[in-house]
């Protein structure tokens, strides 16, 4: 039997993860992660309550989705882990939470799309409670992630989820592919539909709650208020990065309030009408210029990206593989090939819309991640 540290969220995944291991025999500890302001009493052991274990967490608003760090999520994981008889604790990880929200506030300021869930698991989820396993003698790590983990021969493979619809390999390619070995993804090989099974099965709290969709410390849809009051917050002199907005012919069609409000692809909340659809194909932080263009002009064949981090060794030169290029989207056919300097380059077989300076790029060998990197 194993020593076994679960992050546990509050959410569905995570709770029957911990049942999960359980029947595997594991001896689990659950964790929730604490990045919010105030304090209130949420963990208990036996019943009572744990003074190693009080959280500060975000007020609940109506304007704010429920979450990973809400207070009625501590209390669900709560709950869950007094149901399995497992130790609930909380980390105080408001210091290092901070560095997600500055990497999210700066990447908007240069006019590119940052993707805050794949820096926390890379820095906090695959990083600091790492470090915190380790000082309870824990010898793996777990999450509720929709990915699998495969050994073959003398390796360990990440793979795709069972579940197509929820996998989240995605997110998890800047893993340290020394750390595969240490990590547990239990609920990975199976739909949601069985997730949610085993947990009513269980009379777990959480087997309807609904999953997260938006960025857990940003009111949903306002992203764009929170980098502005951020930025005003730690300067006297914050940038307004206020200006134009172009055609790709440069005709000015109109202005907006700054840059942070926008993305590649982007297409709605643009501020103008052109009589037809337009996109967001150009970002300039420079001058602050946002250029639009209908969807023949948003495609892109190739990309470069730096920061790279493979889980397996790349072949030599330009190989085949299939490239995704967000979250929700597709992976396509295309050529790449890793560069020196941890960078990395793709060639599409076909233009692909919605190539965001910003955002994670990916390999896979058919269902593996190989790796990836950030799109420059």
């Amino acid at each position: 039997m194993a020593r076994v540290v679960l992050a546990m969220s509050g959410g569905v995944d995570s709770s029957v993860a911990a049942h999960l291991l359980i029947e595997q025999g594991h001896e689990v500890i659950g964790v929730f992660m604490r990045h919010g302001e105030e304090a209130i009493e949420v963990c208990k052991i036996d019943g009572q309550p744990d003074s190693s274990a009080i959280l500060n967490v975000l007020n609940p608003r109506a304007d704010h989705k429920q979450g990973c760090c809400s207070a009625s999520d501590a209390e669900d994981g709560r709950r869950v882990a007094e149901r399995l008889g497992i130790p609930f604790y909380a980390l105080n990880l408001e210091a290092e939470f901070e560095g997600i929200i500055d990497y999210f506030v700066d990447e908007y300021t240069i006019g590119r799309t940052p993707n805050p869930c794949v820096m926390c698991n890379n820095r906090i989820k695959f990083g600091k409670l790492f470090d915190y396993a380790a000082s309870v003698g824990a010898e793996f790590l777990a999450t509720g992630h929709y990915a699998q983990l495969e050994r073959e021969s003398d390796h360990l493979r990440l793979l795709r989820g069972v579940d197509p619809s929820k996998d989240q390999s995605y997110v998890l390619f800047g893993v340290n592919q020394q750390l595969l070995s240490r990590m547990l993804l239990p609920v990975g090989q199976y739909e949601k539909s069985r997730i949610r099974e085993i947990a009513t099965g269980l009379g777990l709290n959480v087997a309807e709650k609904k999953d997260s969709q938006e960025i857990c410390f940003v009111t949903q849809g306002k992203h764009d208020e929170f980098v502005r009051s951020k930025r005003e917050q730690s300067s006297d002199d914050a940038v307004d990065t206020a200006g134009r907005i172009v055609t790709t012919e440069g005709q000015e069609v109109g202005r907006h309030p700054g840059i942070e409000r926008f993305t590649i692809g982007q297409r709605r909340g643009l501020g103008v009408a052109m009589g037809e659809p337009y996109f967001v194909v150009k970002i300039d932080p420079q001058n602050f210029d946002v250029t639009i263009g209908p969807l023949a002009e948003l495609g892109r064949q190739e990309l470069t990206a730096s920061q790279t981090n493979w889980l397996t060794e790349p072949p030599p030169g330009e190989f085949g593989c299939l490239v995704q290029i967000r979250y929700n989207s597709e992976a396509w056919p295309a050529k790449v090939r890793a560069l020196p300097q941890n960078r990395l380059a793709v060639r599409f077989l076909e233009p692909q819309n919605g190539v965001a300076p910003g955002q994670a790029v990916v390999c896979y060998d058919d269902q593996q991640v190989l790796g990836g990197g950030w799109i420059d």
